[in-house]
């Protein structure tokens, strides 16, 4: 049987993004990277009960030139050592016109990470703070988690769940697996 993943975005989802002018954006140095608190906990238990969990983030400043490739892998280094129980990052690094696959709302690292963990992307969940978060999981063929931050953008048109925080849809995921045929 195939395995049933968790994809979720980094900035906003995992640790607190920066807010400038009710828009979201990534931390610009590892030192100002803070991970929401009980993340870590909650997604070894979901580990635990048989999900992959893998991050998926656009980072199209690299490609913009304005933070260094390490300062993205600094990142999410640091975010492994405080949530151990990922087991992938992938990380689009193009920009808006780049044409790329990988580039939320485009599926390609969720299709990316089910080709490499054997993925069930019909029990699978995508777990976003943005519309292309979203878009990216139903492209995928996977539920979604639509995590209502309240930005100054369009939110998702379509969701599975609309919640106010990642402990909330990680408490939706563990309820639904539990309640889940096998």
């Amino acid at each position: 049987m195939k395995s049933k993943a968790i994809f979720l975005d980094r900035d906003g989802v995992l640790n607190h993004p920066v807010i400038r002018d009710g828009k979201s954006y990534p931390p610009a140095r590892v030192e100002d990277v803070e991970v929401y608190p009980g993340l870590r906990e909650q997604l070894q238990r979901l580990k635990d009960r048989g999900f992959v969990l893998i991050v998926v983030t656009n980072q199209p400043d690299v490609a913009r030139g304005t933070t260094p490739r390490e300062t993205v892998e600094g990142i999410n280094d640091l975010i492994a050592r405080e949530i151990p129980a990922i087991d992938r990052f992938l990380v689009c690094f193009h920009d808006n016109n780049d044409g790329c696959d990988c580039r939320k709302p485009r599926p390609g690292m969720l299709l990316t990470g089910a080709a490499e963990f054997d993925i069930d992307l019909a029990r699978s969940y995508m777990v976003g703070d943005r519309r292309s978060d979203v878009e990216a999981g139903i492209a995928a063929g996977s539920r979604t988690i639509f995590i209502d931050r309240a930005y100054r953008e369009p939110p998702p048109i379509q969701y599975d769940h609309r919640v106010s925080s990642t402990l909330e849809a990680l408490t939706i995921i563990e309820s639904e697996s539990e309640h889940e045929k096998i």
